[in-house]
């Protein structure tokens, strides 16, 4: 589900069914051209849409945190507190989605699991997206 899709009556309801929240990283650094920008976040789109079309009744996808450059240790704590934020609300599961090769488990320890490109050439693979969320829900006793 959307973030937009809730409001306080319907997520007091699901809430203890949506228990894993995603989160779109952009990876914008505000250089980019605008046609440059879109293709980023399209890409983080593309990365995105198999969790949320295969795990619906349990993933609520939050608005995309667009700007974040992994150079800068500001930004890096900036997003960790987010990230700790967001799982303070009641969300067992936080699963950053970009379609950049900028997130590292180490960099960003409140993630459970960040779901991107391994390679700059790297394509969504649907399977292992949907194996690599469920293997999470797994290792952590959901």
């Amino acid at each position: 589900m959307k973030f937009s899709e809730l409001d306080t009556d319907r997520w007091a309801d699901l809430q203890p069914y949506l228990d894993t929240c995603l989160l779109p990283v952009s990876g914008l650094n505000g250089r980019e051209t605008p046609a440059e920008a879109t293709d980023k976040i399209a890409a983080a789109g593309d990365w995105l849409a198999p969790i949320e079309t295969a795990f619906r009744g349990r993933t609520v996808t939050l608005p995309a945190y667009h700007y974040y450059d992994p150079e800068d240790e500001a930004e890096t704590r900036r997003l960790e507190r987010y990230c700790a934020k967001v799982k303070s609300v009641g969300f067992r599961y936080l699963v950053i989605v970009s379609g950049e090769r900028l997130l590292t488990a180490e960099s960003l320890p409140f993630a459970d699991l960040i779901v991107g490109p391994g390679s700059a050439e790297a394509l969504p693979d649907t399977e292992a997206i949907r194996q690599a969320v469920t293997s999470m829900w797994k290792n952590n006793g959901a």
